[in-house]
């Protein structure tokens, strides 16, 4: 079908696997020449890759997808993912959606839009009654545009030539989710565990590196099952093969982790991962709680203890390691001495950063009829809380690494008081900036952090100037 240099415009909300996915829609319709432009802009086509994690991400997703239709009544407006697999009744009622794609059919959104754009066409009236009366027929076109995501084993392969950043990319190998998480949407959002073929990620790890990316990071929605079957046992993840075989490649300088399950950190995974001078000690293992009866109520499947020996294993491999981490407040039943105990237990941890996120009821999880559902109110204040104690922690993090040699991959320029500067991270994601006329995008430059500009950017000295 001609599309007559139609106009697209994106918008992305939720994770690195979503960022991916709307790279590749972004990329697909730019091939098939479609024009696109700026989510601001006026545009024919609205594209919104929507997330459901949260209740504040589902009201994002809503409130970008109205914003959509505000700015150009006359364009197609399309809903894509999470937001509209877990809440398909929802998506259909909204007047703002014109068409719905759920999970696993990203792929196909040249096809899928173009049936759209041609079923449209066809239409020569259509009355304001028959619009507020919708079925959903045409939103779904008969169904086929939303699957029935928990019964598919079928990866939704993509493959990026390139990311919208310019010198590290994201590289989705993993769907799905197994562990089902007393609070969690996800699983039912995007199905269970499936994984990428090697050769086709290394491939495009390959095509990457060929246009100047030096970084990867690995990234999926339980990327620890990658390469796994059905079940729990991480000794049968091929996550360690894939990051030897990455490795390997030529170009490629740095190789950063997604979010890591803490079961699969033993003494032979974290010492193959050392011997692998790509990988970057930077490692989010996500926690949710320092407590273990919380721990328990939430399906999670080790105890705080357990985590804490997990973060031993990968200091005792990696020189003062970045450990990152998710933690939620105010989870169903949590008390103020459960709580106190995981405040405890992160300070004993020690992170560099931390994600606190307040319980969020999600209908359909078994969290959400739980007893003993905490007032937004305490849950607020056990946040804030939480959010001092990151800062805290964070600045003594980035702290330890003033006056030590440190290397910087260089990412972007941008003006900071009204001076030209280059801007990067480290290995362990610490951001510094170098103040110079000189462009340095995508190379690496040792030296040394000497002060703080911002609490978290830091001043770099490289020895060469």
């Amino acid at each position: 079908m001609v599309n007559n240099m139609k106009s697209v415009a994106f918008h992305n909300l939720g994770c690195k696997v979503n960022g991916y996915e709307m790279d590749y829609m972004q990329q697909m319709l730019q091939e098939k020449g479609y024009n696109i432009v700026s989510f601001d802009a006026k545009a024919d086509i609205y594209i919104i890759n929507t997330c459901t994690v949260t209740n504040i991400a589902d009201r994002k997703s809503r409130q970008m997808l109205h914003r959509a239709k505000k700015l150009n009544p006359e364009a197609i407006v399309v809903a894509v993912g999470c937001y509209v697999q877990a809440g398909k009744e929802d998506a259909l009622k909204d007047l703002s959606i014109d068409l719905a794609i759920g999970n696993n059919r990203k792929k196909d959104i040249i096809s899928i839009l173009e049936e759209y754009l041609a079923e449209r066409k066809l239409q020569t009236q259509v009355t304001e009654d028959n619009a507020c009366t919708d079925t959903g027929t045409q939103k779904t076109l008969n169904g086929k545009t939303i699957i029935d995501i928990d019964h598919t084993n079928e990866y939704e392969s993509m493959k990026l030539t390139r990311t919208a950043e310019h010198t590290r990319a994201f590289i989705k190998v993993q769907d799905g989710c197994n562990q089902f998480c007393s609070y969690c949407i996800i699983p039912y959002a995007r199905g269970r565990i499936r994984s990428r073929e090697m050769e086709e990620v290394l491939e495009e790890v390959k095509g990457l590196a060929e246009n100047g990316y030096r970084e990867v990071v690995l990234t999926g929605i339980h990327l620890s099952s990658y390469g796994m079957a059905a079940g729990n046992d991480f000794s049968q993840s091929k996550l360690i093969d894939l990051i030897q075989a990455v490795q390997e490649i030529e170009g490629i300088e740095r190789i950063r982790l997604g979010s890591l399950e803490p079961r699969i950190i033993t003494e032979d995974f974290v010492r193959k991962m050392a011997e692998c001078s790509k990988i970057c000690p930077h490692f989010h293992l996500s926690l949710q709680s320092g407590c273990n009866t919380v721990l328990k109520r939430m399906n999670r499947k080790y105890t705080a203890e357990e985590y804490y020996e997990k973060v031993c294993i990968l200091r005792s491999y990696f020189k003062n390691p970045a450990i990152t981490t998710d933690v939620i407040v105010g989870f169903p039943g949590e008390t103020e001495e459960e709580f106190k105990e995981t405040e405890t237990f992160l300070r004993k941890v020690g992170f560099y950063e931390m994600h606190i996120f307040k319980y969020s009821k999600r209908k359909g999880t078994p969290a959400a009829v739980m007893e003993g559902q905490v007032p937004e109110m305490i849950k607020a204040a056990r946040s804030n809380v939480l959010l001092e104690l990151e800062k805290e922690m964070s600045h003594k993090y980035r702290e330890a690494f003033l006056h030590n040699e440190v290397e910087i991959l260089f990412e972007e320029e941008k003006m900071m008081g009204g001076r030209r500067c280059q801007i990067g991270h480290t290995k362990e994601y610490i951001r510094g900036v170098f103040e110079t006329e000189e462009n340095f995008s995508g190379q690496i430059l040792s030296g040394q952090l000497t002060q703080f500009l911002e609490p978290d950017i830091l001043l770099f000295q490289p020895q060469t100037h």
